[in-house]
């Protein structure tokens, strides 16, 4: 690498290296960066545990709990690493959509029954079929087969 890139262009991409972060980038688009920005600090990453301890101080908060404490408590090396991050960050992502999903459901469903409380009592009776319908509806769950 001597030979093909020059000193500031090296000392640039080890300062890039230096301050990598995962940010607004998935786990892989993180990884990718590392590993790119890396091949030009080989001396600061010595042995696996440096390289694995380095790529999780840039984890976003949403993972770096999970895999830190993954990386303390096992001997991961990076590619593991990389690989239990992605999964975590997976598995966090689709719980806070499902957890945004259910509260927009709920959300939308006490302004239709108020809606629909208003115009039942606007009109001075009952709505009709719609009534008669959420009332089947929110009946009992239905039941589990045997």
């Amino acid at each position: 690498m001597d030979h093909y890139f020059p000193a500031e262009t090296k000392a640039a991409r080890a300062a890039e290296f230096e301050s990598l972060k995962q940010g607004s980038m998935n786990v892989l688009e993180y990884h990718m960066e590392f590993a790119r920005l890396s091949k030009y600090v080989i001396h600061m990453l010595p042995t696996m545990e440096a390289r694995v301890r380095r790529f999780v101080l840039g984890l976003s908060p949403l993972v770096i709990n999970e895999v830190a404490t993954a990386a303390l408590n096992s001997d991961m090396n990076y590619g593991n690493m990389v690989v239990f991050a992605q999964a975590t960050e997976d598995y966090k992502l689709k719980n806070r959509r499902e957890r945004e999903g259910s509260s927009k459901a709920r959300t939308a469903g006490n302004l239709g029954g108020s809606y629909g409380g208003y115009r039942s009592a606007f009109r001075g009776g009952s709505s009709g079929p719609s009534q008669s319908f959420a009332q089947s509806s929110m009946s009992a769950p239905p039941s589990r087969p045997s």
